[in-house]
């Protein structure tokens, strides 16, 4: 693992999707309001952290590696905290991603007593986060040929679509680069010859095109790993199964079962950010996809103990390892 760690802070990972701010209201509701039976809380404290794919290169940087970001961001308040997290991280963010009357996507949570009481989102139509400028894509390019490894976080918000993702397996082909792919099945997307996709249990059903065939509690693993294969041709397939661990696959085959190595779950927020971050990560620095998978699942396993969007480090994974 030590040896593992040491190759990934030689790897530099573009990340490219929708970026956003999360945003944490702690506080606590001693009373329900006079006005509509809905609790008052009294707020204790804001926090913002890194969300979609800007909490991917967070993953990358605290795991130890280089990271770059392309997303859109506007140059409103929520986007000024964006970046100054993003610096403090050294996260290479270029300036032609942020832009003058575009809102930065915010994910608000409330949280009483370590629990969700609600969650608001702000953002606009996708439209205005899409990577058409021209600007941006030759910025986007530039990014690509930099990097070892490019990981295209799709939230749905706008930023990827089939042009711009078809664009990017293109120019990766040209020089050998590992593309990886969080999907989101409901967009439809024909992509084919991905390097890494990782989905969960309910995308992976509905990649396989499975949604209607299935009861809530099945899960026939050969067949979705078969299907999949043969809709969108992935290099290498990693579905995450929650409490269950992961499964891989490579060409429709089931190659291997991991079981979870959570201690504890706490909160499942941002995991698959992590998930797909050390997973990437490994793959780039030449490990095989069984040890990559055991890797991440060990970032995972520390990640889904932390409350709220979360990330991992170096020396939690040495320690949670011994």
């Amino acid at each position: 693992m030590r040896s593992l760690l040491e190759k990934i802070s030689q790897v530099r990972v573009l990340v490219v999707g929708d970026v956003m701010l999360d945003h944490y209201v702690h506080g606590d509701a001693t009373r329900i309001s006079p006005e509509a039976p809905v609790p008052v809380v009294h707020v204790a404290k804001d926090r913002y952290v890194t969300g979609g794919a800007a909490n991917v290169a967070l993953n990358i940087c605290s795991l130890g590696a280089k990271a770059s970001l392309c997303g859109l961001c506007g140059n409103d308040e929520a986007g000024s905290k964006l970046r100054s997290i993003l610096g403090a991280a050294a996260i290479d963010y270029p300036e032609a991603f942020c832009r003058d009357g575009l809102s930065t996507i915010i994910k608000s949570r409330v949280v009483v007593r370590n629990q969700q009481l609600c969650r608001i989102d702000r953002e606009q139509a996708p439209e205005h986060y899409a990577l058409c400028d021209a600007g941006v894509r030759e910025k986007l390019f530039e990014e690509i040929r930099r990097a070892d490894a490019v990981i295209v976080s799709d939230y749905a918000k706008g930023a990827i679509d089939l042009d711009i993702l078809t664009q990017i397996l293109a120019l990766a082909e040209e020089s050998g680069t590992l593309v990886s792919l969080d999907p989101k099945p409901r967009r439809r997307l024909p992509f084919k010859n991905v390097g890494l996709i990782t989905p969960n249990k309910s995308e992976a059903i509905e990649l396989a095109d499975l949604q209607n065939e299935l009861r809530p509690d099945e899960f026939p693993a050969e067949e979705i790993c078969k299907r999949i294969w043969e809709k969108h041709r992935p290099k290498e397939l990693v579905i995450t199964l929650g409490a269950d661990g992961m499964l891989l696959s490579r060409e429709g085959k089931i190659c291997k079962c991991i079981p979870t190595f959570a201690r504890e779950v706490f909160d499942v927020s941002g995991a698959g950010d992590t998930v797909i971050a050390s997973l990437t990560l490994a793959l780039a620095a030449g490990t095989p996809l069984e040890e990559a998978a055991h890797f991440a699942n060990t970032a995972a396993g520390i990640v889904v103990g932390k409350f709220g969007t979360a990330t991992v480090t170096p020396e939690e994974i040495l320690a949670f390892k011994a």
